[in-house]
């Protein structure tokens, strides 16, 4: 898994946390689409992915990140522990 990232997603909405594998050759936008969708599908929540409004936010400093970004541009990188928030 050299094209990997293991980060830990925090869901406070859901008192949630969950390990996992993101490429790191992604945009951001399409990484906070997959991990919405993997985090409900989990708990069994039906939600509608098109209007799921969510962000990533680092937990250590606070950086809420740009959808267009690269995650590999980012200083996302294996252990980060990132928020996922409703806009």
């Amino acid at each position: 898994m050299n094209n990997k990232i293991l980060i830990k997603v925090i869901v406070p909405e859901l008192s949630s946390s969950y390990d996992v594998f993101i490429p790191f050759n992604e945009v951001v936008w399409k990484i906070n689409k997959m991990i919405t969708k993997v985090v409900f599908d989990l708990q069994e929540i039906k939600i509608d992915i098109r209007r799921a409004n969510y962000m990533l936010i680092n937990k250590n400093s606070g950086r809420v990140y740009n959808n267009n970004e690269i995650i590999i541009d980012t200083d996302i990188r294996n252990g980060s522990e990132l928020v996922l928030l409703p806009i």
